[in-house]
């Protein structure tokens, strides 16, 4: 596209639009520049769809490996009780299904250790004219240790002082046991108590004579006991109320002793946790393909697909996906119980290759479907085996090895996509820069020449006033010439000012 000038206006002194001029001649040359812009954004569009469907496939692959194997989600089991304010239990995966009867006697508890009450709790408790003694507590029954506490006149002869040393030394010697004071209306305490429940928190004053020498009294020793329950009739005794190994694989917790009610508990599959896990495989999958499907959709009012309509990876991928729903298993166990496919569970495929759990029967024309809690709630072991077995040969066996391909970081379908995208992107990104550097050095070459073409335009009508004046001088009738008028009362050395337009005559720079 051509420049056009006014040649009146021109030589008015007005001068050229050197900003204008040189917008213009680039605006011609940066075709190329907003071309590669536009397929830099289309890169980036579909980047940023790719690494959206690459993560929705990440998640159906983890979804997937967790319905694998024989501690996978599909062998979840749970305990249940039928008086949970007397205990609870939660059960590991191995724990065979059983019912049990237990009954809670007693619960574990901490040894506590006490005085009977003193006047004050900063009076000496040692027995004038006495300056020392000694005080030893018995941890843990006989076959435990023995704290021995020295009691000094001064440092640690009061309730106050002598709890504040028990703690100290407890925490040095790893005794295992906590002192404070109590008070109330009889007077103040000493209490001494084990930070370990059971047997081995019995707290006493050590046997013999000696181990009390201040003038302190004990009461007797609470706690420091056993929980005991029977399980089916078969005691145990356990020092918290934590109970583990009583049922194997079964975490008893015990919340109340109630030796009159016995509590059943049930040992069995977690229905819904398997069910659940189920349903968030068939989630995930939904979304991997539903989004795949927006891409092909097409546009009604733009005729248009979406940015990686055209992408033969996503249309690999899709029939990949496709594929392994369509998965039949020849695995013996399975086709003797007639589960041999995802339809013969309950879990059909729509049209557009989303999956649907029925939860109930389906009975059209053309299909039928059994009902999926059917299935999951008489023939477990059956639907455990279409998923994944012994040999590998199952459903998510099957298809949790094609998606740890599929989601490989180097040789997966999408992510050689990206990388593909991306070295395109870097080489759009490296042209773009090149280009931009070499129009701003045509910049600079232009502003400079059109900058001495305007200085020179400005300065005209002065040079022609001057020779007007000259051979006005040299006239030998002496008439004076009338001079150009001129807007601009000095040279302005070349900056840009802008002068009317015209169509009288043009000259033309491209």
């Amino acid at each position: 596209m051509g420049i056009s000038f006014n040649a009146a206006s021109l030589l008015n002194g007005n001068g050229i639009d050197v900003n204008s001029i040189v917008s213009e001649i680039q605006a011609a040359q940066s075709g190329q520049l907003t071309a590669w812009q536009g397929d830099l954004a289309t890169l980036q569009t579909q980047a940023k769809a790719l690494t959206g469907i690459n993560t929705d496939l990440s998640n159906l692959a983890t979804a997937a490996q967790g319905l694998t194997g024989t501690n996978g989600a599909l062998t979840a089991v749970t305990a249940n009780s039928s008086e949970s304010a007397i205990i609870t239990a939660t059960a590991q995966t191995g724990a065979a299904a059983a019912n049990y009867t237990v009954v809670v006697d007693t619960l574990a508890s901490a040894g506590t250790l006490y005085t009977a009450p003193v006047a004050s709790a900063t009076t000496s408790i040692l027995t004038s004219p006495a300056t020392t003694g000694e005080l030893n507590i018995k941890i843990g029954g006989s076959g435990g240790t023995t704290a021995d506490i020295a009691i000094t006149a001064g440092s640690n002869d009061t309730l106050k002082t002598l709890a504040a040393s028990i703690n100290s030394q407890s925490a040095t010697n790893k005794w295992g046991i906590t002192a404070s004071v109590v008070s109330d209306a009889s007077g103040y305490r000493l209490a001494i108590y084990s930070q370990a429940t059971g047997a081995a928190g019995a707290l006493a004053i050590a046997p013999g004579d000696g181990s009390n020498t201040t003038n302190l009294t004990f009461e007797d020793p609470v706690g420091g006991t056993n929980a005991t329950i029977t399980i089916n009739g078969i005691p145990y005794a356990s020092s918290t109320d934590t109970v583990t190994g009583a049922i194997p694989d079964v975490t008893l917790n015990l919340v109340s002793a109630d030796s009159a009610t016995p509590v059943q508990l049930t040992v069995g599959p977690d229905t819904a946790a398997i069910a659940n896990s189920i349903n968030n495989f068939i989630t995930e999958y939904n979304t991997v393909i539903g989004d795949i499907n927006t891409q092909f959709a097409v546009n009604s009012s733009s005729n248009t697909q979406g940015p990686l309509g055209s992408d033969t990876y996503l249309r690999d991928l899709q029939a990949s996906l496709l594929s392994d729903m369509n998965y039949t298993t020849t695995d013996p166990t399975s086709v003797s119980s007639g589960l041999t496919s995802l339809a013969s569970l309950g879990i059909s495929m729509n049209q557009d290759g989303t999956l649907t759990l029925n939860e109930t029967p389906t009975d059209t024309t053309t299909e039928y479907s059994p009902g999926f809690a059917d299935v999951l709630n008489t023939n477990l072991s059956a639907l455990q085996n279409f998923f994944t077995n012994a040999n590998s040969t199952g459903f998510a066996d099957n298809l949790n090895a094609a998606l740890t391909n599929l989601t490989d970081p180097e040789y997966g379908m999408l992510n050689q996509d990206l990388d593909s995208n991306q070295s395109q992107q870097a080489s759009l990104n490296t042209e773009i820069s090149n280009f931009q550097t070499q129009l701003a050095a045509q910049t600079t070459q232009l502003d400079q020449v059109f900058e001495a073409v305007n200085a020179s335009l400005e300065e005209y009508p002065f040079l022609l006033q001057e020779v007007t004046e000259e051979l006005g001088s040299m006239s030998s009738t002496g008439s004076t010439a009338t001079p150009v008028t001129n807007s601009n009362t000095t040279p302005t050395s070349g900056e840009s000012t802008s002068g009317s337009s015209g169509t009288s005559s043009t000259s033309s720079t491209s």
